[in-house]
């Protein structure tokens, strides 16, 4: 199997590039479709407006899911308003959103994110959910966005929620390569992991331990500080290209699985994915002094490191096994472990993982045990 590492066409990061738009993305098309949300619409769409004559756009509302029912929706409506091109403003799911309307179209996509809350934005990938919100597929795709355009101005003047999510997003990149690497399984680049996906991950893991708490703190008052800047790129393009050329494992999977509890449903995918994080270095059992690491920062710029802080604080055993069966699902990125992962292992990696998490937070912990030093 070769090794084999993508990425988009072009990655403009910088303050105010949202007015530069049209420069950056005139050869694609003559009628852009541009898929964005109602408030990112009132936050952006008047920058959007003066880089573009008035024909030149179709604005469509995004109805909250990347499903397929929603992309069905979208591809007839981009057919009736005669539109050669897709532009994706907003989060992750607008934009994996926008990535299969132009693939489904065959027409190019430039995506604008306007939070970094996912590594979404770089990738040949889009993730499918049910309309009610639950993992469905992935859906691999033939090309990388053609342009990805990232205004940092816009993105600091985001709840720094956002930002923390996605740096939890980023946070499994290092990790699910390294996993990968190890037992020398398939990217979503369709290759085994190069040299260059794996310092760029690493780098984004470096990244993040150096800024993060400095840039969650620089947003909390909506400045953009060189910090906020590192981060954003980390968050996307780092972790981006990270993940797709180094490969996903358990952190994902688990993050998948997550996702068939109602508990969770407020979380964003970010967060969900810092949990399957830890969990997947408890199924690797690895040295403490790394564990404590990543705990200490989950816990420096508030990601959760226990069951509680995701929600789950009823049936916590019913639940956390539904969990484990779905994150190994057939097809699924845990079996890019380099070890044999059973439901079973998976149900007691989140459970210790949680428990570590008590230990550290001075939570309660949920594993009924009355001599539990949590």
């Amino acid at each position: 199997m070769a090794n084999i590492i993508i990425s988009p066409n072009k990655y403009i990061q910088g303050k105010g590039e949202l007015a530069n738009l049209k420069t950056h993305v005139k050869s694609l098309g003559t009628k852009f479709f541009v898929i964005i949300s109602g408030s990112g619409l009132k936050r952006v769409g008047d920058k959007i407006k003066s880089s573009f004559g008035a024909d030149e756009l179709h604005f469509e509302t995004f109805n909250g899911e990347c499903s397929k029912k929603e992309i069905d929706r979208l591809l007839k409506l981009m057919e009736q308003n005669g539109c050669d091109a897709v532009i994706g403003v907003g989060g992750g799911k607008i934009l994996d959103t926008a990535k299969a309307v132009a693939y489904y179209k065959k027409t190019p996509v430039a995506i604008v994110p306007t939070i970094a809350s996912t590594d979404a934005p770089c990738s040949a990938l889009s993730v499918i959910y049910t309309d009610e919100g639950e993992f469905e597929e992935y859906l691999f795709l033939p090309a990388n966005p053609n342009v990805v355009l990232l205004d940092t101005e816009v993105v600091a003047n985001a709840p720094a929620r956002l930002l923390i999510s996605g740096m939890g997003d980023a946070l499994a990149t290092y990790f699910e390569a390294r996993a990968t690497k190890a037992s020398n399984s398939a990217t979503c680049a369709g290759g085994q992991v190069t040299a260059a996906a794996m310092a760029l991950a690493k780098l984004c893991y470096d990244t993040l331990i150096a800024e993060g708490v400095k840039a969650k703190l620089a947003l909390e008052r909506k400045v953009c500080t060189g910090a906020v800047e590192k981060v954003i790129e980390a968050n996307t393009f780092l972790s981006g290209i990270g993940f797709e050329s180094g490969g996903l494992a358990g952190a994902h999977a688990i993050h998948n699985g997550f996702t068939a509890i109602e508990d969770c449903h407020e979380l964003y995918h970010g967060e969900k994915v810092a949990f399957g994080t830890l969990a997947q270095l408890m199924l690797e059992n690895v040295p403490v002094e790394e564990m404590g690491e990543v705990y200490d920062f989950c816990m420096s710029v508030g990601l959760p490191v226990t069951l509680a802080e995701m929600g789950i604080t009823e049936n916590v055993e019913e639940k956390i096994r539904v969990v484990a069966e779905k994150t190994c699902a057939l097809g699924e990125s845990i079996f890019n472990m380099p070890f044999e992962v059973t439901p079973e292992k998976v149900y007691a990696a989140i459970m210790a993982a949680d428990a570590l998490g008590c230990l550290y937070t001075g939570g309660d912990c949920d594993c009924g045990d009355e001599h539990c030093c949590c």
